[in-house]
């Protein structure tokens, strides 16, 4: 069980970690939780820090995310997560079988952990909350909202969707609150629902929205990079905190790669709860610093296994960005790598020309993705200390990849210069400058100088080592 369940919990210093997270200072309790604008911002402290399962957030951005004044939208991409979901089939086993164990042999419980001895675990698996189909329905209308301009007459975005059944069910949410918003704001109207084209996820096929050709990294010498880097912290700061956690159930004896699984418990007890709205008890067992290195153990296990900390991770999302490259010209898709040449090469299931678009995936497809597209370049992830999404360039687990995170990919046109093209891409509403097209002040790359920028993908990334 070891090798599977790995956890960090490093001590970071109080004044290191106001810093590097100035989005988690105490704030009044919102009437609501999670709004389409902001996202979730109840319990900021702790739920900005739960990794991949903290649900959407708008993230700190140095850039103004508004589309700045002289500038008029001509394309938009959105590249979205699925909502909040239940734990998938096999972690639900052992979170059962972990308060199985408590209740097996403790013999007391010290006041704060109380509510375990008769707590009992009742999560479904693997499907959205309703909650996490809120979430989707809020991300809709904010890209209704933002994007509006784009709307074409009795044309929707052009959606896609991997297939897995949370992943169409949030696509299928998010047109719904995009269509909300149209209604509400608008005299136009579109015939829904709208087409939802789906990948399926099978073993042989290619989907951009859901890469597994890669035997190198799926299975091979690259797949274990991620495991390997946590466990490192497993070593070095679990065992405190399981012996902490043992002196208050008595007579238990939780191992250290026990621990991450009590922690899972607390925000998904969260986002399976109406709205997201009532905490978790299991929440609280935890320190704010401990869920900063909570969040920080998620992020080194994203980063090292499926982003730019492991050698294949950005190949992976090698071929999203080319089919992205496609759109932003016009001009047809150029890859060798896990596009479908036959839903790309035919015009009804990869058409050009359109102005929005919307894609569905998963979070650890995201991170190949902005692997390959470069947001991260330059960042360092160090395994022996803790750095704050401030140092990293934006990145953390849950700046990046939380339930229902978006990337927004721009095109633009502004006045007062070259008539050129320009764009942007924003990760949850953080712009990201982009070294390698050298974006402006306000994140902005000429297409063209994008375009080049993206010579990565381009050339397949490292496609050639990944049947090696």
């Amino acid at each position: 069980m070891a090798s599977v369940l790995l956890v960090l919990l490093f001590i970071v210093i109080r004044s290191a970690l106001a810093k590097t997270q100035p989005a988690d200072q105490d704030r009044p309790t919102p009437a609501v939780c999670d709004t389409p604008e902001e996202g979730y911002q109840c319990s900021t402290s702790l739920s900005h820090h739960w990794g991949q399962y903290s649900p959407f957030f708008a993230a700190p951005s140095e850039i103004p995310p508004d589309v700045p004044e002289q500038c008029t939208l001509t394309f938009a991409q959105v590249l979205s997560r699925h909502g909040a979901r239940d734990p998938t089939f096999g972690k639900s086993v052992l979170y059962a079988a972990l308060i199985a164990k408590i209740h097996l042999h403790t013999k007391s419980y010290s006041p704060n952990y109380a509510f375990l001895k008769s707590y009992r675990y009742s999560l479904g698996s693997d499907q959205l909350t309703s909650f996490g189909e809120q979430q989707m329905s809020h991300s809709g209308t904010k890209f209704y909202t933002r994007y509006r301009t784009l709307l074409e007459p009795k044309t929707p975005p052009f959606i896609r969707a991997s297939g897995q059944a949370r992943v169409i069910h949030s696509a299928e949410q998010f047109t719904q609150g995009f269509h909300n918003a149209l209604i509400a704001n608008s005299s136009a109207s579109l015939p829904f629902p709208y087409h939802i084209l789906t990948i399926p996820e099978l073993p042989g096929v290619n989907n951009t929205l859901n890469n597994k050709l890669c035997t190198s990294w799926t299975t091979g010498r690259y797949s274990k990079i991620g495991t390997e880097a946590a466990s490192v912290f497993l070593n070095k700061f679990a065992p405190p905190i399981a012996a902490r956690v043992n002196a208050n159930l008595a007579g238990v004896n939780l191992t250290a790669a026990e621990i991450p699984l009590l922690m899972d418990l607390c925000p998904y007890e969260t986002v399976a709860s109406a709205g997201g709205a009532k905490l978790s008890a299991f929440c609280n067992l935890f320190s704010a610093e401990e869920w900063a290195s909570y969040d920080y153990f998620q992020s080194l296990g994203k980063w090292y296994g499926y982003g730019p900390g492991n050698p294949l991770g950005p190949t992976q999302g090698v071929g999203w960005v080319n089919e992205l490259l496609a759109r932003l010209t016009g001009k047809a898709v150029e890859d060798g790598t896990s596009t479908n040449r036959t839903l790309d090469g035919n015009e009804k299931s990869f058409p050009l020309g359109r102005r929005l678009y919307a894609d569905f995936s998963h979070d650890n497809d995201m991170m190949g993705i902005l692997g390959a597209l470069g947001v991260y370049d330059g960042v360092a992830m160090p395994n022996g200390t803790v750095t704050g999404p401030g140092e990293n360039g934006g990145f953390a687990a849950s700046w990046a990849v939380p339930f229902a995170a978006r990337i927004y990919v721009e095109k633009m046109r502004c006045s007062g210069g070259e008539d050129d093209e320009w764009v942007r891409v924003l990760v949850n509403d953080r712009v990201m400058p982009m070294g390698r097209c050298e974006s402006d002040g306000l994140g902005r790359c000429r297409l063209d100088k994008f375009v080049e920028g993206m010579d990565f993908a381009r050339t397949g990334g490292r496609w050639d080592l990944c049947f090696k």
